[in-house]
């Protein structure tokens, strides 16, 4: 596959301001919702959707060339909670899902709100980005999580395949203003923000969470179309990458994310399948993440296969 390769590729477009270029990455959904916003004029909010999309779908964020069928799906919703001006806070809900070999099926990679999503729109703007240096808060948090799922996209497809992808993101996240008087999402005092993710996930300490990534994934789901049980001996495996970080660090921000967004279908796959597998995977998962302790012993009340 072509991600397996994209390592062995040069990223060049940390270098440059790459907003003039046509995009080949990201097929994403891309919403803008008003509706606690007072006031009968939406314009302003069609304009901002419509240069949202644009910007992500049509903006080349790397090298890569990749075939329609190979577009990474992707949704963002931008929930505005006020405006005054040209000034909005929103929550930023994201989500990232990818193909599952053989299946028709797409699977959860990551699914996150952004609670600290604060930016200036002035109507028809450009939006204009680049990775090195901050121009609004706009285009870095926007920049920021596109290359997050890129990075947690090729980390499925290769091991630690999305180096590049995330290093960039590091550098978004380092180029964007501090503000200790005001948690703002990129301050590296807080605990669970944009730096946190990025810091987290380039941390070597960290390292298993995304070799999860790759045994889960690539691994396990898609052979599961081909052979269930091998499967699910993968997936079982990769649970033990998310025990070990448990294990080191239980307040992880990286492997909460992690957990929340694999967790109902950690819980689809251990339904069925060899019993011995299944009451290992809900014992992992009971001992890292106790509060659902009632969904993962649910697991093992199938008797099916």
């Amino acid at each position: 596959m072509k991600r397996a390769f994209a390592t062995l590729l040069i990223v060049t477009c940390c270098l440059l301001n790459i907003n003039a270029l046509r995009a080949q990455e990201l097929q994403c959904e891309v919403r803008v919702n008003s509706s606690k916003v007072a006031g009968s004029d939406k314009t302003i909010y069609q304009n901002l959707q419509t240069a949202l999309y644009e910007f992500i779908n049509n903006t080349k964020f790397t090298e890569i060339n990749f075939r329609q069928a190979e577009k990474i799906e992707c949704s963002m919703l931008v929930e505005v909670n006020s405006r005054e001006g040209n000034y909005f806070t929103a929550d930023l809900n994201l989500a990232l899902r990818r193909p599952v070999y053989k299946s028709n099926y797409s699977t959860p990679m990551f699914n996150y709100i952004d609670h600290r999503f604060y930016f200036e729109y002035m109507d028809g703007q450009t939006l204009d980005f680049n990775p090195n240096t901050f121009i609004s808060n706009l285009t870095s948090t926007i920049g920021f999580y596109v290359y997050i799922f890129l990075g947690l996209d090729f980390d499925s497809f290769s091991p630690y395949g999305g180096d590049p992808f995330f290093a960039i993101a590091e550098s978004i996240a380092n180029a964007a203003p501090q503000d200790p008087g005001n948690e703002n999402g990129w301050n590296s005092t807080g605990r669970q923000n944009r730096y946190t993710i990025i810091s987290e996930i380039n941390n070597q300490t960290y390292r298993p969470l995304r070799q999860f990534i790759y045994d889960y994934n690539r691994q396990g789901l898609d052979v599961m179309a081909e052979n269930p049980q091998q499967g699910r001996d993968a997936i079982l495996n990769a649970l033990t990458s998310l025990q070990q970080i448990h294990e080191r660090n239980s307040m992880s921000y990286f492997l909460q994310l992690l957990i929340e967004s694999k967790r109902d279908e950690i819980i689809q796959v251990f339904t069925q399948g060899d019993m011995k597998v299944r009451t290992e995977a809900a014992n992992i998962m009971k001992a890292i993440d106790p509060s659902q302790s009632s969904r993962y012993d649910a697991m093992l009340q199938n008797t099916g296969f």
